[in-house]
């Protein structure tokens, strides 16, 4: 369905780096990216242009607006947010989306990948020292930093800091004028390593999920659409929260496929069973 086919990745980030290798190896497909789309006209990270629709809308919009542009009926993009984990609130998390559309075919497949591994923060600096206790924290110079006068002030924001030299010469410069600066993290995908591994993953749960075809109408893209908890208790019987199956459904004709014990495991530890352990 793919092979040969060329498919616009819809990114200015070099996303494409970990996105096209896997689409390229596992469809047969021709992977390119236009240079010219601006996909920052959807929202920054740093905030000078604010995303105005969800993630999702964003995502599915951006790769819609770059397939036109390209006339190309394949295209893929990804959406990146950060913030607290939302069932692990004190820890920050990497949520991406990535979507696949087909106009051809009138498929629309999208991935979630959802990872405590990223180094996202941000803090007002008031010293060189807590500056350099900042830098290390988040993995700099490997990944990169943006400075700003305050959090909401973009007026002489500077992106993609690398080097140390070049950070400390922009701290002094911003602090001299108000004793204060704040820094975070950049975290555009060619600044930042560890969200182009969360992309990577993300990219390759895509792949898996075009690959698995409905048994039905043999349609790509046949993925989880729910899960039911209910594994029941190895000690007393009781259902429990974890996993008892995975609920497949095709968007194209609506099968439907109930993988039970899809961790495989039959029973689950009484540690986890709010009967033996509430």
């Amino acid at each position: 369905m793919f092979e040969g086919r060329k498919i616009v990745i819809a990114t200015k980030h070099l996303k494409e780096k970990v996105i096209a290798p896997f689409l390229e190896k596992e469809l047969g497909a021709i992977c390119f990216v236009d240079a010219t789309f601006d996909t920052d006209e959807f929202g920054t990270f740093a905030g000078e242009v604010e995303r105005k629709d969800d993630p999702l809308t964003t995502i599915r919009n951006k790769c819609i607006r770059a397939m036109e542009l390209n006339n190309c009926d394949l295209g893929i993009a990804s959406e990146g947010s950060f913030g607290p984990h939302p069932s692990i609130f004190f820890i920050p998390a990497d949520d991406e989306l990535l979507i696949f559309i087909d106009k051809k075919n009138d498929l629309e497949i999208v991935v979630r990948e959802l990872s405590t591994e990223t180094n996202f923060n941000g803090k007002v600096i008031l010293s060189k020292d807590e500056l350099i206790s900042f830098a290390n924290k988040v993995q700099f110079p490997s990944h990169a930093l943006i400075l700003k006068q305050s959090k909401d002030d973009y007026s002489e924001m500077v992106k993609g800091i690398t080097n140390w030299d070049l950070l400390f010469n922009l701290y002094h410069q911003f602090y001299n004028k108000n004793g204060l600066v704040y820094v975070e993290t950049d975290m555009r995908a060619m600044y930042n390593p560890t969200r182009m591994n969360v992309i990577a993953k993300a990219t390759e749960k895509l792949v898996k999920k075009i690959q698995s075809i409905c048994p039905a109408c043999e349609t790509p893209g046949f993925g989880v659409t729910d899960i039911k908890s209910g594994l029941p208790c190895a000690l007393c019987n009781f259902p429990t929260k974890s996993t008892l199956s995975f609920i497949y459904v095709c968007k194209k004709c609506a099968f439907e496929k109930e993988e039970k014990y899809p961790h495989g495991k039959l029973k689950e530890d009484a540690m986890y069973c709010d009967m033996c352990n509430p």
